[in-house]
């Protein structure tokens, strides 16, 4: 017991030092942590790792998929619906296809089944991988739109690709129908069951009178019961985190005070941080246990095998990318569309590129049983775990290193900043500003007259000095301030919800900051 706390303290340290190097290096770190868990498995004294399953699906995953949709911009999700919905279904489908139509051909004994169930395993890019590498890579504001929205609901169709594969390699037959009544099932009960669980946590938040720390640790249990409670309807607990996630973010402003707000936001960056640094390097770490158990395939065809289906993965998903153009193109001439305008050639590069496997595809590999249902063994199980494995050791180095030098070369324009987003920034903060002057002015002109601290708020807002006066403030100029506070909000999420093209990360910065006056006041006595 004590031996196991001192390595996993032990890497923590050496997480915390290679995310630091990696910033240093300006690399994204999931690959120097993969690759620093690849070299750490060889130590001879290394404990072991085994990793399960249900670690992965249950302990990492949910809050890791609940961070992201807590980040995620639903108005721009909901913009890019299209292209994002065909990728996390349409694609992963026939990318799933096309990788057990290769296999089958390729790998002596492997039937099509195995290769949806592979299919399954690999198809998906990662949230937890695409948002960690996003944050390191400058792509614009659309491409990153769709990546994370992508790779927020691809988990779910490829982990019911995997079952259903699953389910005909025990049963030894497929029927159609009762897979599409399933598909069904999981995705709109694992929808509503996210919906319901966030909507019954939303009216305890209510309830609770703004108290910061049960807030933030409401926060934190949210998302396992929201997976927990899906799987065990036999429903999809990815869409139920993600659905419920999205859902409570759009109202935080409903539930949350502002010191709630921040807390959140610095207690979950610090949470997710650790749990990413110990995903990426339990990746590297498993592969010993995986190379042992590979049984009579020699490791070299193996590495040929895995190196073959991330080719495929890359020219498959660069193939979609360009036939999505191609069809937004056409579809404009007859519907409206996101955006009729051109991007050129280059843009949907960066969408095939930036596929990188992670976290969900090694979780899923490790789950496949080591028996059938009739007690014999289950066929090429190892061969599997190693080529998923390569796929997202590949995908993680070669794409997470070469992308920010592709993003460069093709030089894609973002179509959505219509000005440097830095002036959008200094127009909102001053629009905010002025917002508040104009309110002071129209509901508050006798109390101006009256309060010190109102009249000083009111000329020199920019620099907000209130806080270091000698003067008393007293409770009236709190309750004003606090109101001026309530409409400059308010406008900025009115502002966000009528204009589309406005990237919602400049909205969430300035209501940040307005939750930050709110709680100095607070604390002012």
């Amino acid at each position: 017991m004590l031996e196991s706390f001192v390595f996993y303290l032990t890497l923590t340290v050496i997480i915390i030092a290679l995310i630091l190097l990696a910033r240093k290096l300006k690399v994204a770190y999931p690959v120097l942590l993969v690759i620093a868990g690849l070299m750490i498995s060889f130590i001879p004294s290394v404990p072991k790792l085994h990793i399960e399953p249900e670690l992965i699906f249950i302990i990492f995953l949910p809050p890791l998929l609940y961070e992201a949709a807590w980040q995620m911009s639903w108005k721009e999700l909901w913009r890019w619906r299209r292209i994002v919905s065909s990728f996390a279904f349409l694609v992963v489908f026939l990318t799933a296809l096309t990788v057990a139509l290769v296999t089958n051909s390729l790998i002596p004994g492997f039937t099509l089944a195995l290769g949806f169930l592979l299919g399954g395993i690999v198809s998906p890019p990662d949230a937890v991988s695409a948002g960690a590498i996003l944050k390191f890579v400058k792509v614009p504001r659309r491409t990153a739109s769709i990546l994370e929205g992508e790779s927020l609901l691809n988990d779910a169709s490829s982990l019911i690709i995997f079952q259903f594969a699953l389910t005909a390699l025990n049963t030894g037959k497929f029927v159609w129908y009762n897979a599409l009544g399933s598909f069904i099932w999981m995705l709109v009960g694992g929808i509503a069951t996210g919906l319901l669980i966030g909507w019954v946590f939303m009216q305890i938040h209510k309830r609770i009178l703004n108290d910061p720390n049960i807030d933030v640790m409401l926060s934190l249990v949210t998302p396992h019961i929201m997976y927990i409670s899906a799987e065990e309807i036999h429903s999809s607990g990815v869409l139920a985190v993600v659905s419920g996630g999205l859902y409570l973010s759009s109202k935080r402003h409903i539930f949350l005070g502002s010191s709630s707000r921040l807390r959140s936001i610095n207690v979950w960056e610090s949470f997710s941080f650790i749990l990413n640094g110990f995903v990426f390097i339990f990746i590297g770490l498993d592969l010993p246990q995986i190379i042992s158990g590979l049984g009579k395939t020699e490791l070299s065809d193996a590495i040929d095998y895995g190196i073959i289906i991330t080719i495929v993965l890359v020219v498959i998903r660069l193939l979609a990318s360009y036939a999505a153009l191609a069809f937004t193109l056409v579809a404009r001439n007859f519907i409206t569309v996101a955006d009729p305008r051109n991007p050129g050639w280059q843009a949907p590069i960066t969408i095939g590129w930036a596929g990188m496997r992670g976290v969900v595809s090694l979780a899923s590999a490790l789950s496949i049983p080591v028996m059938l249902d009739n007690g014999l063994m289950f066929p090429e199980r190892n061969l599997i775990l190693l080529i998923t494995f390569i796929v997202i050791l590949l995908t993680l180095i070669v794409q997470g290193l070469t992308l920010p030098l592709i993003i460069k070369k093709t030089n894609v324009k973002d179509l959505d900043y219509v000005k440097p987003e830095d002036e959008i920034d200094k127009e909102i903060h001053q629009e905010v500003m002025k917002r508040g002057y104009e309110y002071l002015r129209s509901e508050y002109n006798k109390e101006l007259k009256r309060e010190p601290q109102l009249l000083k708020l009111y000329t020199k807002w920019e620099k907000k000095a209130f806080s270091e006066d000698k003067l008393k403030i007293s409770e009236r100029y709190k309750k004003i301030y606090i109101d001026v506070l309530n409409h400059q909000r308010q406008w900025l999420l009115e502002k966000n919800a009528g204009d589309e093209t406005l990237d919602e990360s400049i909205v969430r910065k300035h209501l940040k900051l307005i939750d930050i006056e709110e709680v100095k006041l607070d604390l002012i006595k």
